[in-house]
């Protein structure tokens, strides 16, 4: 730490290091009223048959969404970057739109139209239809990237395509899978509206029903303890899945696309496949929404509530994206301009507190705000925090990767020539970061836009943001009042999903802050 001081401002050292100790409090939280409760009372609370119903539910979930949505994320990566496909380009655009529709408004959407849905299946239907993007952008992203000499080596040995896309893509790709399968996992750990509506209970429904039934009760953070351990247990699995491999390429030489193959009898199977997925994940929302905004008509959109839900968001969001990045910034440059052990860990901290699912950070900080903070209980500040928590690791990845493609010698120049360093690093530097800084934003906006399980918790009386109408709407069975909150959602998520898809096609950096 000293030499650290010897290299570095105290108050970058000072900002990182507060915003990561702060991100430790869900973990504290969690340690100590499993401390408080006592081991009997502890013991009784988790070792019970409710609570194994619900560990069952949550593994079965995890289990078959997970490989399911990494089997058809790669399948249709595949697809649309390496065969030619007629429209391929449109088919790639439209697998990124289910990123937009938040998982409780599909949920929503395949409820309208087919209501008897409820169980595992039923989870497992919603689920990997709105989270197969996320192995899908990170796929697409490095089949883009390699090199394509390994392949027509393989062919010129005689190995055949399939033999060559099992044998020498798809170990390369396990990087983006493991990481997109990750994200998804913790994804299912922590959603609570898209599987209240479909009446499949799960460690977060339940705790949710708990904290209602009986604030802040010993019996809601013992199943908030069982749940961090299972968000332990992807994250430890994720990581000896992944191993210590490189996959860079070593070498001279320019990058060129790889040779799109033809599929031949084929091709009408993958339009099928291509089309359904499209049709599942996309028109289905989008026509369950759009039915009741017809039925609804104008009358639909004269909801008084509409404008202030929509103010509120953006007004969220963008306080939200901007702290976040803010206080991200001291984070990324530690860890591109000073790295050592220290910053690795202060860094490290944040990718952990924001795997916790939202619910368990919310409920650590309620607890904290009511018994050290009372003053803090129930306002905007505490919603952002929790926010922040949620989502710096998004601001962290695009302001890291943006720094490192900056090199010192410009600022370094910059200052030869007179200017003061702080003037130097604004006017060179940040000039250079600040696409990154924006992606960066953009993302943190996204999941501020989206989020519904911490904001129920948190929010002060009179908050009014779409996630928080919508579901309001859908509880009291309103599926016309609860359209136009939806469309509203979906309308702020697309232009960044957008973005984020335009990214993954250049750069992987936006895709796995995700």
């Amino acid at each position: 730490m000293t030499r650290l001081r010897q290299r570095t401002p105290g108050a970058i050292i000072a900002m990182a290091a507060g915003v990561s100790l702060l991100g430790l409090v869900p973990l504290g939280y969690v340690a100590v009223t499993a401390i408080l409760t006592g081991g009997p009372t502890l013991s009784a609370l988790i070792f019970r048959a409710r609570v194994g119903e619900l560990l069952a539910n949550t593994a079965g979930l995890v289990l078959v969404t997970v490989p399911l949505c990494a089997l058809v994320g790669v399948a249709a990566a595949w697809l649309v970057e390496r065969t030619r496909l007629a429209g391929s380009r449109a088919f790639a655009i439209l697998l990124v739109v289910p990123l937009a529709i938040p998982a409780f408004v599909n949920s929503y959407g395949w409820v309208s139209a087919v209501p008897s849905l409820n169980g595992l299946w039923s989870g497992v239907l919603v689920a990997g239809l709105s989270y197969f993007p996320l192995v899908y952008l990170p796929t697409v992203a490095a089949l883009r990237r390699l090199d394509p000499a390994v392949e027509e080596s393989a062919r010129s040995l005689g190995v055949a395509p399939i033999g060559v896309f099992f044998r020498v893509v798809l170990p390369q790709l396990r990087l983006p899978i493991l990481g997109g399968s990750l994200i998804i996992g913790l994804h299912l750990l922590s959603e609570y509206g898209a599987f209240a509506l479909i009446r499949f209970d799960t460690f977060t429904t339940a705790i949710v029903d708990q904290f209602r039934s009986t604030f802040n009760g010993p019996a809601a953070n013992a199943l908030a303890g069982v749940l961090v351990l299972c968000c332990l247990v992807l994250l430890v699995g994720e990581s000896g899945a992944r191993g210590g491999a490189r996959y860079a390429r070593i070498g001279s030489g320019s990058a060129r696309p790889a040779e799109r193959s033809s599929l031949g009898r084929w091709a009408p199977a993958a339009y099928l496949f291509l089309g359904l997925l499209v049709a599942l994940s996309v028109a289905v929302p989008f026509a369950s929404v759009g039915r009741w905004l017809v039925s609804g008509g104008l009358a639909a959109w004269t909801d008084r509530y509409l404008l202030t839900a929509l103010g509120q968001t953006i007004g969220y969001g963008l306080i939200g994206a901007v702290a976040t990045c803010l206080l991200a910034f001291p984070i990324a440059l530690l860890a591109v301009r000073f790295p050592s052990r220290v910053t690795r860990i202060l860094e490290s901290i944040n990718y952990v507190t924001s795997s916790l699912p939202g619910l368990v950070t919310a409920l650590a900080f309620v607890t904290v705000a009511i018994r050290l903070v009372p003053a803090l209980y129930q306002t905007a500040a505490l919603v952002i925090v929790v926010y922040l928590l949620m989502f710096l690791p998004r601001a962290i990845v695009n302001l890291r990767s943006g720094l490192a493609q900056v090199p010192p010698g410009l600022e370094e120049a910059a200052r030869s020539l007179g200017r003061p360093p702080l003037l130097a690093f604004f006017t060179v530097t940040l000039r250079f970061v600040m696409p990154s800084a924006l992606a960066g934003s953009a993302l943190v906006f996204l999941g501020i836009v989206t989020e519904l399980t911490s904001t129920l918790l948190l929010a002060p009386n009179g908050t009014r943001t779409l996630a928080i109408q919508f579901w309001s709407r859908v509880n009291d069975i309103d599926y016309v009042g609860a359209a136009p909150y939806a469309s509203l959602m979906i309308l702020l998520s697309l232009p960044v999903t957008y973005l984020l898809f335009a990214r993954a096609r250049s750069d992987r950096t936006a895709v796995n802050s995700l």
